[in-house]
């Protein structure tokens, strides 16, 4: 199986023909598109619906943290909208979580979305976690947070692709790991702190590389797009 599909492109932006133009462009480039806070937030369950109709599985992150009854509602929703993929915090917490799985579920009983917890933001390094009163490394934090997502039943994590071998060393291989931060070596780290190549990242053992500015500030999404796909082919 190409390694395309294991790519995934964050179409963060407000502008709903830019949304178009590039999942145009990229459908038959990649087998993920990422719906984050910005488009939801301006387009709504309706973005997620027509995306879905574009070809590439479509991994809807609202990071959901909320009481345990508001958050299976939420995913519930998510899930009957189309979506592949859904992320909740893990610092929900058990219940939270479990509510999150139980909501999916019965809103999808066959094929129902992924979901996957968000253990520590890829823009969150040591000093600011210190910031916060945590005294945990950021490792020791990811791993803390995805041992209660795997004991709550949760399909995988988001994380660092830094913690990804550790996890995969720890969860096995059907532990689902999504790794943000991913930036080519040719590419700044814009505000995410803790980034890896694409190389990197596949031979972690990352399931699923998100990529955002990298391709979508491309003069060329395309190909941009398969620049990653063979850095990742090459790993």
């Amino acid at each position: 199986m190409s390694k395309k599909e294991s790519l995934c492109v964050a179409l963060d932006s407000s502008d709903l023909g830019w949304i178009r133009s590039a999942a145009t462009a990229l459908a038959d480039e990649v087998g993920w598109l990422k719906v984050g806070l910005e488009a939801f937030s301006a387009h709504g369950p309706a973005l997620v619906e027509e995306l879905a109709a574009f070809g590439p599985r479509i991994f809807l992150d609202l990071k959901l943290h909320d009481i345990p009854a508001t958050v299976a509602r939420a995913t519930a929703n998510c899930a009957a909208g189309g979506a592949s993929m859904l992320t909740v915090h893990a610092a929900g917490g058990r219940h939270m979580l479990e509510a999150a799985l139980e909501g999916a579920h019965q809103a999808v009983t066959k094929s129902p979305p992924k979901i996957v917890a968000v253990t520590v933001l890829t823009s969150l390094d040591q000093a600011t976690l210190s910031e916060l009163r945590i005294e945990k490394t950021p490792a020791d934090l990811v791993g803390t947070w995805a041992s209660l997502a795997a004991e709550s039943g949760l399909d995988g994590v988001v994380s660092s692709a830094h913690e990804a071998a550790a996890l995969r060393r720890e969860f096995g291989g059907d532990f689902l790991l999504v790794t943000p931060g991913i930036r080519p070596a040719s590419s700044t780290s814009d505000d995410q702190r803790r980034v890896v190549t694409p190389a990197e990242a596949i031979r972690a053992g990352a399931d699923v590389l998100v990529v955002g500015r990298p391709i979508t500030g491309a003069e060329n999404l395309v190909e941009a797009a398969r620049s990653i796909v063979g850095e990742m082919e090459a790993g």
